[in-house]
């Protein structure tokens, strides 16, 4: 999994509330099991009509937020059925950080395993993100994991809470077998102790 430390880009504004899985990655997307090529069909039902042409006034087919790595959005984000797609299509698309007063549980817990920074804050503040973020393209938001703090295109630093072992994943880039391979010498020695004492196994 890639590191994340520090990230300055485009925040896209998308102040919808109760942003599902299946609006995230429609179900119709869910045959593969890669993480890759599931960014093209994120958000599809509201990225696109039915010819499959780009409906011009959704916020990530402006030409300003094409290339946003963030992405402020409305309460209960995530929400939905537990899809793992939602976050593998969010990343692909090079969404890195979700801004928002809350999130469906397992979503937010998918996001850290998958390397995505998804950031609780309050309403107020979320507010203000998202009035940074609808200046377009020249606003460009500074978010740091290891100062726990955004920062705003005008200067405005905000803080934020983040838990101290997913926060560790994150900046040592360590998913489930990330974690798994830091103990690989306590593993190999138990299993020579093992093999030495139980032969018969």
């Amino acid at each position: 999994m890639e590191k994340f430390a520090k990230l300055t880009g485009i925040a896209a504004p998308m102040p919808l509330v109760n942003i599902d899985t299946d609006m995230i990655i429609p179900k119709v997307f869910l045959k593969t099991i890669k993480r890759s090529g599931l960014g093209v069909n994120l958000f599809d039902e509201m990225r696109y009509d039915r010819q499959g042409n780009e409906i011009a006034d959704f916020v990530l087919n402006k030409p300003q937020y094409r290339e946003a790595s963030i992405l402020v959005a409305g309460d209960n984000f995530g929400c939905g059925s537990s899809r793992e797609h939602a976050p593998w299509a969010l990343a692909d698309f090079g969404i890195k950080v979700i801004v928002s007063t809350s999130f469906a549980d397992i979503f937010f817990n998918n996001c850290f395993k998958n390397g995505m920074l998804p950031v609780v804050l309050p309403q107020d503040q979320v507010d203000l993100l998202m009035k940074d973020a609808e200046k377009g393209s020249n606003a460009r938001m500074t978010v740091d994991l290891e100062r726990q703090e955004i920062t705003t295109s005008d200067g405005t630093v905000i803080p934020f809470e983040v838990d101290a072992f997913k926060k560790h994943c994150l900046l040592n880039g360590l998913d489930d077998i990330g974690l798994t391979l830091e103990k690989v010498s306590a593993i190999d020695t138990f299993e020579k102790s093992a093999a030495q004492s139980r032969p018969w196994v």
